[in-house]
């Protein structure tokens, strides 16, 4: 008989028709959001990136991935009892192919206004998905832990909003440095940070920003108050790539809002500021990869997964440390580095309340009055 169920005891193996599945739920999710983002690309595009977008291409590779998801998830119908995935992956592509498959019109004014980033998310999912899954299951720090751990829907969920909601926190972290800031900004300041070169100022964001970063997240940590948001991304048991974006919205919000105020103030370039965005985020993610690379020495010069793994580790004696996003020497000099010469046995918080499950639950658990978790 068969099953629908995401929860499955039958085997993964390859010629199972897990994989055959797992593909083609991915490939006829991604493809119908990309269709949507082609009909509704006023709504659910992010506008600084619509003019980049090689149509003809994406039209071209959009329809190899729906008739491949739609073929391996004949496939997984074919071999597996549950056929949850399979059943995901050939709905997915029939629903994009009602709607115009890769011939979509490109519908709406592409013009300012709300929208969501939905474009923006499916970059994400893939270039991250097809960097940080492969590391992990070649270079897996813990072998045994699944690609699908217990949590992941609840941290896919926050990758996702995140990523949906890029034009929200834009405005909430952007804007109140820009309105707030403004008697700070000097022109003769700014023109002169803006006529180093392009390198040195790649490197002075690095600085500033982990400099500001450093003292936030120490704050997060020593204040009741902000610890009670910052709490939800420590809540986290199991490290992956995933489980970084397990972030609340004021924790970001705050964050990113006083992290840009330096940023704004000095009035570095913007093809400086784009490298530096796309370091942090890439930097972000991999820190808290399953990954088992130490880097020896250099550990004390660049934030690594092992460095920041400390950080998330459920011990005490690594409690508040490791604050640093890019530069261990900010931990050196202030008192709060802890690099031993082993791995953490365990994560997640130490002590104190243990979180929800779930994202509603845990973006509404830091209003609950409870005691600091360490």
């Amino acid at each position: 008989m068969a099953q629908f169920s995401l929860k499955t005891v039958e085997p993964t193996a390859f010629g199972s028709g897990w994989l055959s599945g797992l593909l083609s739920a991915i490939l006829g999710l991604v493809g119908l959001g990309a269709v949507l983002c082609i009909r509704f690309p006023a709504l659910l595009t992010v506008p600084e990136a619509r003019a980049l977008y090689p149509l003809p291409a994406i039209r071209a590779l959009l329809h190899l991935v729906l008739v491949t998801g739609f073929l391996l998830g004949l496939i997984s119908l074919a071999l597996r009892r549950n056929k949850t995935l399979g059943a995901v992956g050939t709905g997915a592509t029939l629903v994009a192919a009602l709607l115009g498959g890769s011939q979509v019109p490109l519908d709406g004014e592409l013009s300012g206004g709300p929208y969501l980033g939905l474009d923006w998310f499916l970059l994400n999912l893939i270039v991250y998905s097809a960097v940080f899954i492969p590391l992990e299951r070649l270079y897996a720090r813990l072998p045994g832990q699944p690609l699908f751990r217990a949590s992941w829907p609840t941290d896919f969920t926050y990758f996702f909003i995140s990523a949906l909601l890029v034009q929200v926190m834009t405005l909430v972290t952007l804007r109140p440095a820009m309105v707030l800031f403004d008697w700070a900004a000097a022109p003769t300041l700014q023109g002169w940070v803006r006529g180093w070169p392009a390198a040195a100022q790649f490197v002075g964001l690095i600085a500033v920003t982990d400099f500001t970063q450093y003292w936030v997240h120490r704050a997060f940590h020593a204040v009741p108050l902000l610890w009670r948001f910052h709490a939800v991304h420590h809540s986290a048991d199991q490290m992956d790539w995933l489980a970084g974006s397990r972030l609340h919205m004021v924790d970001i919000a705050v964050t990113r809002g006083l992290t840009y105020v330096p940023i704004y103030v000095l009035g570095f370039s913007d093809g400086p500021l784009m490298a530096y965005l796309v370091l942090v985020s890439a930097q972000a993610t991999f820190i808290h990869a399953n990954v088992r690379f130490e880097f020896g020495a250099l550990r004390w010069l660049v934030a690594t997964p092992q460095f920041h793994h400390w950080h998330h580790a459920a011990e005490h004696d690594a409690v508040d440390k490791n604050f640093a996003v890019h530069l261990p020497l900010l931990d050196v000099l202030f008192g709060t580095a802890y690099l031993p010469d082993r791995w953490p046995s365990a994560y997640g918080l130490v002590g104190g309340d243990a979180a929800p499950a779930g994202y509603l639950r845990q973006l509404l658990w830091p209003f609950r009055a409870r005691r600091k978790a360490g």
